[in-house]
């Protein structure tokens, strides 16, 4: 399907009415006093987020997180000494990385404050309190027989 001059000047004009409306970072640092990114947006509001809370920079060093670099639609972000971008609307909207990455960072965090779905200490807990979840004593007889 060929796209006529109309369409694509109509698309366009959409794009940067949008952009237009959207927040875009004007400048960013990292703020080792604080420990975070810190974004200046065009609308005069500040965003700060904790540089090992995203996708890229979970290992990042201060140093590293000396030089950062805003793209030309101030969409983006760039970390040059990690190679790492980051996209300042799903920043604003809460993602700080891919769907999967996140899942399994919200995964390690649950693991860290003791949320497993199953540990041994869970499983034993469970055993010995039968009535509040655990196996009968009934059927843990009928198993090991």
């Amino acid at each position: 399907m060929a796209l006529s001059n109309e369409i694509v000047e109509a698309a366009d004009q959409r794009a940067e009415t949008r952009l237009r409306e959207t927040p875009v970072a004007v400048a960013a640092r990292y703020d080792r006093r604080i420990g975070r990114v810190v974004i200046d947006l065009s609308t005069g509001l500040e965003v700060a987020f904790r540089p090992h809370a995203a996708q890229g920079l979970e290992n990042a060093k201060p140093d590293q997180l000396r030089t950062i670099e805003i793209s030309p639609s101030g969409l983006g972000i760039h970390f040059p000494n990690l190679d790492a971008d980051l996209y300042l609307p799903a920043l604003l909207e809460g993602f700080r990385g891919s769907r999967n990455w996140m899942a399994s960072a919200m995964g390690e965090v649950g693991d860290q404050a003791g949320s497993k779905a199953s540990s041994e200490a869970k499983a034993a807990a469970s055993r010995q309190k039968p009535r509040l979840g655990g196996r009968s004593k009934q059927l843990q007889n009928l198993e090991t027989a």
